[in-house]
């Protein structure tokens, strides 16, 4: 019985606004900026990393709230603030030996687009825009910020039989 492409996952990598979140963040009078994470979707990473799949955050912006809520997580592989998702992907695996056609990649809106096309199995949350719906191999049911992490890895560890 052959692989199936999820079955090979060993890596799976996150947008964060809109994937991590419902897209919106808070900004206060003061500049200081605040975001939404599901208690739900922390636990679901957790069980990914405690199953020995490596787990990585990319983004396109730079938040306080990201950095501490990705370390409370224990996530060791965050990038934010990045220009070039496919390049920090690919420093990332290069480092862990990991081939791009194990790994899969989550994302919401179009600059996801690039990363998605590269890894070997793009997944797009259910509140992404539809190009990104309509490119990638599998859309969860549930909204990011809502549940869509925690289905993703639970999709990932029920394929390695290892979901409860």
């Amino acid at each position: 019985m052959s692989m199936t492409a999820l079955e090979k996952i060993r890596l799976v990598a996150f947008d964060i606004d809109g994937v991590f979140t419902d897209g919106r963040f808070y900004l206060s009078d003061e500049g200081i900026e605040s975001k939404a994470f599901n208690t739900q979707d922390g636990y679901g990473i957790r069980q990914l990393i405690k199953a020995g799949i490596v787990v990585a955050v990319i983004s396109g912006r730079s938040s306080g709230a990201v950095a501490r809520r990705m370390a409370e997580l224990k996530v060791r592989h965050v990038v934010q603030g990045c220009p070039d998702k496919v390049a920090a992907l690919d420093a990332i695996i290069a480092e862990l030996g990991i081939p791009k056609e194990e790994c899969a990649y989550v994302g919401d809106d179009v600059p996801d687009l690039p990363l998605l096309r590269h890894v070997g199995y793009p997944i797009a949350v259910a509140n992404a825009v539809s190009s990104v719906r309509d490119y990638c191999v599998r859309t969860t049911t549930a909204s990011g910020g809502f549940g869509a992490v925690r289905e993703v890895c639970e999709l990932v560890l029920a394929a390695k039989g290892q979901h409860r």
